[in-house]
């Protein structure tokens, strides 16, 4: 393996796909530690696994210490890691004390979604089980097949007021459980579409309902961070946007520029208390204005 010396070290936040892509004969490092991550000799599954996993997420669906996976990847691309000595990833059960298995309980309702083939054949999933996990309802139970441990998904859904519970059947054979964590809020059904703004569309077929208020002012343009996400594949575009706006200064707005219209992303700026804005005026791009709303 080549040294980059310009190169700063691999992080436990890395994307593995970031982290091949610095050296592709680093998947022998993730290989040497699981042999799960064989797969990810497969250009197409590697499209769809690499993508989504980080490095620190890899060390947990390997067993191994965070610690020992970044010196080896770090040691094969002569540079030091940067992490403490002992650092771990603390393996979490199936689900925390306080949340019931739903998934054994009769009187859940449990829908299924496989998308094994999908990612086999390397293509993206992630849209799919979002679209299940917006029509999960408050009795029922999200199964969710994948050739990998969804671990990116337990954290995001977890945001989302989602428990989980996970099970091999072999190496790339997993069902995950998905469900509301307190299913008595949960309202019958999730929103799939965008919500209410000045700029969302008017369902087709729905009945003509009282014009939404205008949407709190956003801040001027000069205090604009702008995120281009376009060429990138799902999730990467949702998962960027959300991390900028973790980071987004107060008073600021985030223009977001994207190839389509971001519906996934809608509910979660609600939850989030973000307003938004859609501009579909340019043919070859869409521009997404989030900001946080200032409350009289």
């Amino acid at each position: 393996m080549t040294a980059d010396r310009g190169s700063v070290p691999v992080v436990s936040t890395d994307r593995v796909s970031a982290v091949l892509a610095r050296d592709e004969a680093l998947v022998e490092i993730f290989v040497r530690h699981a042999p799960q991550f064989e797969k990810l000799r497969n250009a197409a599954l590697r499209r769809v696994m690499a993508r989504l996993v980080t490095v620190e997420q890899a060390a947990r669906m390997a067993g191994v210490p965070l610690e020992v996976l970044l010196r080896d990847l770090n040691e094969a691309l002569h540079l030091v890691a940067d992490v403490a000595p002992g650092a771990n990833i603390a393996p979490a059960g199936p689900h925390s004390p306080a949340d019931p298995p739903r998934r054994h309980s009769s009187s859940f309702v449990v829908i299924e979604l496989d998308v094994r083939e999908d990612m086999r054949a390397g293509r993206e999933p992630f849209t799919r089980i979002m679209a299940g996990i917006g029509k999960l309802r408050a009795h029922e139970v999200l199964r969710l097949r994948t050739i990998f441990e969804p671990v990116p998904l337990f954290t995001l859904l977890a945001g989302r007021g989602f428990a989980h519970e996970a099970e091999a059947h072999a190496p790339d054979d997993w069902s995950a459980w998905f469900w509301h964590a307190s299913p008595e809020a949960a309202s019958d059904s999730m929103p799939l579409s965008p919500v209410a703004t000045d700029a969302a569309p008017a369902a087709p077929a729905a009945p003509a309902a009282p014009a939404a208020p205008a949407a709190p002012a956003a801040p001027a343009a000069h205090d604009t961070v702008w995120l281009d996400v376009r060429g990138l594949e799902p999730p990467e575009p949702l998962l960027r946007t959300l991390a900028a706006l973790e980071t987004l200064p107060a008073g600021h707005q985030l223009m977001q520029v994207n190839v389509r219209v971001p519906q996934l992303l809608f509910p979660m700026l609600a939850e989030r208390g973000f307003a938004c804005e859609v501009d579909e005026s340019d043919a070859d791009r869409v521009l997404v204005r989030i900001w946080r709303p200032i409350r009289a």
